[in-house]
């Protein structure tokens, strides 16, 4: 057990984790700026960006919030910093933030117009031009318009949060302001007719004839606005008990229902309101100055995914990175049946570089396959069409036992994951709903056969969700293994996640909250001693943040002992690497790049018997003691070849990764355009191209044609 350490101590290698975020989003921004990326790439890169910033304001500021209007005074664990020094912290340092996206999004509109592409305003408008945007403004906006005006009989509106609303300010001062909301119900963004792509968000068409909607008054300024709110709403603080599945789901739907009507925490705002407006507009929502953020580009982005989606195929294969074939190991399997296959040696996949596809056949197959007498599958969060609740349904049907354990509070899926729960039960599935208080992000799938009266089990494990989806967009691995006492393991998981046990003892899974960090302790323990001894050591980490206050001593720990420590940490990073006396063994590097990179591995020991374990947990706090997590240990020689291969081509990556200096700024390792670069995700586009080359050559001569292009 770690000690406590003076918290003066901890502050000269610990940063805060809200800071360290919004660098985490920075290094996103900077792929927007990187002109090496495709345009329409940059493009999608700035949207990202700005809904990653939309939901830290929503989740991380609202808590704060929250904490700093209690009583009792709450302390940042790392810093020491209060509640309110960190809201002061993140309010001075999201500034610059809109003025680099300002700047970054209008080059790419620049670059977009030698392409034809152009975003319009009312004053671009020609002649056919202005007579289209009035016709459909006449047709298809104004009738559902609801305008209103603020003023001694008509009291302020609820703003909803994140809705854009074009409010507007009198030269009469007895009617305070005039208000028009731009129902989500509208098209982003509407297509002017003509050769070339010419459009105009819809929310500037409305802007644009907000004087005539309130002719009756004189307009003297009209801009776009936009207030995010408090979404951080669990279910504990309903203080509200449920019995039984449908008391569950009910309490979610009206959870999700009250978040737009939480507290504010920041308004947007197209250009510079009038101060008298703009001091209003605090009052009204109990802001202050430091919460209010001019922007330059469109305050709501979510418009360039669709935008991208209408653009001729010749545009969008200049523009865009090169498709490539995911490597399905289907294709080239040995055995007649991927369920045989997993039966006689392990299997790893991993995403995007590998397809999805052999864990889907062997759900179709258990589905249909006598001798499987039970599915058994954790959902956090499923795609919208998803193959995988069709084949648990086929089975339900067909009489097999599925239970699948559904989270209802994955937060932003939540609608999505109560609407899948219900058809689920309809199909005949068993669903259940976890542990009360805790939120299960595990990702394990367990089969359960019956051959000849000896039960065997196909485990699989992943790191990331069973979304078909995010499997193409995400970094993730999975494993399936027939491995009889991990299968063991998974049955008492899930027997005791059926019980609302978190007590259960396992025998080489770990399982969070209660056997999962202290067994994590233990392994970083063993490579201390080896330093002690002299002995080759190393831990080598991969997580998406690192923000438990326990690990975070433990590595530093490490560090002093001589442990070297790599850590490749995509987001929060708590920890500061270089430090002298604490962290001088640590380095800390991040992988902005094409696709989300998402796998957690923990690996210890300096050689190729080092102990391995890929994991649904990050190294957060909320991991390790507030959610059910599940890491499981790498046994196959062959597997584990491979994810160091992974491991150490990371950490040459010259190219998309960071590193991080003991100020917590990350740098780049090399020029943008210098030789040798190493970009680790490309490189594995290239391991998996080559692999379908030796099944599809066609493949692989398209897709080195257009990278070839890119480059140039």
């Amino acid at each position: 057990m770690i000690t406590s350490m003076p918290l003066k101590s901890q502050t000269l290698y610990m940063q805060n984790r809200e800071l360290s975020w919004l660098r985490f989003n920075e290094r996103v921004l900077e792929e927007a700026m990187d002109e090496r990326v495709p345009l329409f790439e940059r493009l999608k890169f700035v949207s990202i960006f700005t809904s990653n910033l939309d939901e830290f304001y929503m989740i991380r500021v609202g808590s704060l919030t929250d904490l700093s209007v209690m009583k009792e005074e709450h302390r940042d664990n790392k810093t020491g910093w209060t509640a309110q020094e960190q809201l002061d912290a993140i309010f001075a340092a999201t500034e610059p933030f809109y003025e680099k996206r300002n700047a970054i999004f209008a080059q790419i509109e620049q670059a977009l117009q030698n392409f034809q592409i152009y975003r319009v305003g009312m004053e671009d408008l020609n002649k056919q031009e202005k007579k289209f945007i009035e016709d459909y403004y006449e047709q298809h906006i104004f009738p559902i318009l609801s305008p209103v005006v603020v003023d001694s009989h008509h009291p302020f509106p609820h703003l909803m949060n994140k809705q854009p609303y074009v409010m507007c300010s009198f030269e009469d001062k007895s009617h305070t302001l005039g208000i028009i909301p731009v129902s989500p119900s509208f098209p982003d963004f509407i297509q002017l007719p003509g050769e070339s792509f010419r459009y105009m968000l819809t929310s500037h068409v409305i802007l644009g004839y907000a004087k005539q909607l309130f002719n009756m008054y004189k307009v003297s300024s009209a801009h776009l606005v936009s207030v995010t709110r408090n979404a951080d709403i669990a279910l504990d603080d309903e203080n509200l008990e449920y019995e039984d599945d449908d008391d569950i789901r009910l309490l979610m739907k009206k959870t999700l229902k009250k978040r737009s009507r939480l507290a504010p925490v920041r308004l947007e705002v197209e250009g510079l309101l009038p101060k008298r407006v703009g001091q209003l507009l605090c009052d009204k929502l109990h802001l202050s100055r430091h919460q209010v953020f001019n922007s330059a580009a469109p305050i709501v982005m979510n418009y360039p995914f669709e935008l991208i989606q209408r653009m001729p195929k010749h545009l969008t294969l200049k523009c865009m990175y090169p498709s490539f074939q995911a490597y399905n190991p289907l294709e080239t399997q040995a055995y007649p049946t991927i369920t045989e296959w997993c039966l006689k040696e392990d299997m790893m996949l991993c995403y995007p570089y590998d397809s999805m596809d052999p864990f889907l056949q062997l759900l179709k197959e258990s589905a249909e396959d006598p001798q499987v007498v039970s599915i058994k599958i954790t959902i956090y969060r499923l795609a919208q069409h998803s193959i995988i609740t069709q084949y648990l349904s086929r089975a339900a049907e067909n009489r097999k036992d599925v239970t699948v354990l559904i989270e209802l509070q994955a937060r932003f899926d939540e609608q999505n994951n109560i609407e899948w729960a219900e058809r689920l039960e309809e199909a005949g599935c068993q669903v259940i709903y976890g542990v009360e208080g805790y939120k299960v992000h595990s990702k394990i799938c367990l089969i359960t056969r019956k051959d000849r009266n000896r039960i065997q089990y196909i485990t699989h494990i992943s790191t990331g969700n069973y979304n078909e989806k995010t499997a193409k967009l995400y970094t993730d691995i999975s494993i399936m293994t027939s491995h009889e006492e991990i299968g063991r393991d998974a049955d008492t998981f899930f027997k005791n996640m059926a019980m609302s046990n978190l007590e259960g003892q396992y025998q080489h899974l770990l399982v969070a909250p209660n056997h999962f960090r202290q067994p994590l302790l233990a392994c970083m323990d063993r490579e201390i001693e080896k330093a002690r001894r002299g002995e080759p050591c190393r831990i080598l980490m991969k997580s998406n943040s690192l923000t438990d206050i326990e690990i975070l001593q433990k590595l530093s720990e490490a560090s002093e002992a001589g442990v070297p420590v790599q850590l490749i940490i995509r987001g929060i990073c708590c920890l500061l690497p270089g430090v002298p006396e604490y962290t001088e063994n640590v380095t800390v590097r991040s992988i902005v790049g094409r696709f989300l990179e998402h796998s957690r591995i923990f690996c210890f020991g300096a050689d190729e018997d080092c102990s391995i374990y890929i994991s649904s947990g990050d190294l957060m706090t909320r991991s390790t003691t507030r959610r059910v997590e599940t890491a499981c240990p790498v046994y196959d020689p062959r597997l584990k070849q491979r994810i160091l291969h992974h491991l150490d081509v990371m950490l040459r990556d010259n190219d998309k990764a960071r590193q991080m200096s003991g100020n917590g700024q990350y740098k780049r390792l090399s020029a943008p355009y210098e030789a040798n670069l190493i970009d680790s995700q490309n490189q594995f586009i290239q391991e998996a191209m080559q692999a379908m080359n030796r099944q599809h050559p066609q493949h692989w001569r398209f897709w080195r044609k257009w990278s070839r292009l890119l480059q140039h």
